[in-house]
């Protein structure tokens, strides 16, 4: 899996959602995060058989959500996410939300799908240690990734070794925090003393710190930006300034709340 990613979200833009995909694989990306709870998988997928890059090349993930939890809630789900999409297999197909009682069954689910090879990967969304052994505890599989909230303002650090302890790939669905919060200038600073913008530097600190980046933007020059991140690397200074900014700050749901 490409470890930048474009990450999509809802919108009521018509033809955004396009033309994010299509400018994205113009400026390199090679993965694309969407979900079905978005309602745009159509045109992601459209964007997707446009392109002239080759779909063996391409990383397409998308997500069943709370509503099609359920073993044969979930397998209908991924049927119609799959035809939605227009595409013969998926590659990572993930738990969008650890929804009590339910998640167990999904995971099944999801694991013959991979069996079938009509998803080459499953892994899960906002899961934390405790939603994650009890997954292994009652299946015997591990996911292949947990995507959450990760950034300097909240990085989690015991359910990232966690995820590294077990083989699980740690990837963020928000590497720049919405921009909610900043401590001082900590991070402009940085970014001017490489002449980058804020963005690419929290991207970076997520890269060096082999943690997968999902940049969601539908905008044509932050998508470009935030893939032009390759040409620098932060300093041990850099790194702990950043490191020091952590304050469990949560942009998106909690998921130490749910059961």
């Amino acid at each position: 899996m490409p470890m930048i990613g474009l990450g999509l979200t809802q919108t009521d833009e018509q033809g955004a959602v396009h033309r994010a995909v299509t400018r994205s694989l113009a400026n390199g990306y090679r993965s694309i995060d969407t979900a079905s709870v978005y309602g745009h998988e159509e045109e992601v997928g459209k964007a997707i058989r446009e392109s002239t890059v080759n779909r063996s090349d391409l990383f397409v993930a998308t997500k069943v959500w709370n509503s099609d939890l359920g073993h044969d809630a979930t397998l209908r789900a991924f049927e119609r996410s799959l035809g939605s999409l227009g595409l013969e297999y998926i590659d990572l197909y993930l738990i969008h939300w650890p929804l009590i009682r339910l998640r167990t069954e999904s995971w099944r689910a999801l694991e013959e799908i991979r069996v079938s090879g009509r998803c080459r990967a499953i892994g899960v969304c906002n899961f934390t240690i405790r939603h994650l052994e009890e997954l292994i505890r009652e299946t015997g599989v591990t996911p292949a990734v947990n995507q959450i909230e990760i950034n300097p303002f909240i990085q989690q650090p015991k359910l990232e070794e966690w995820c590294r302890k077990h083989d699980v790939l740690v990837q963020t669905h928000t590497p720049v925090s919405r921009f909610t919060r900043r401590k001082g200038r900590a991070i402009d600073l940085i970014a001017a003393q490489h002449q980058k913008t804020a963005a690419q530097i929290l991207v970076r600190w997520c890269l060096q710190r082999d943690i997968s980046v999902l940049v969601r933007s539908l905008d044509e020059t932050e998508i470009a930006q935030s893939a032009d991140v390759f040409d620098f690397e932060l300093a041990l200074p850099d790194i702990d300034t950043l490191n020091a900014l952590n304050a469990n700050l949560r942009t998106a749901w909690d998921p130490t709340k749910t059961p």
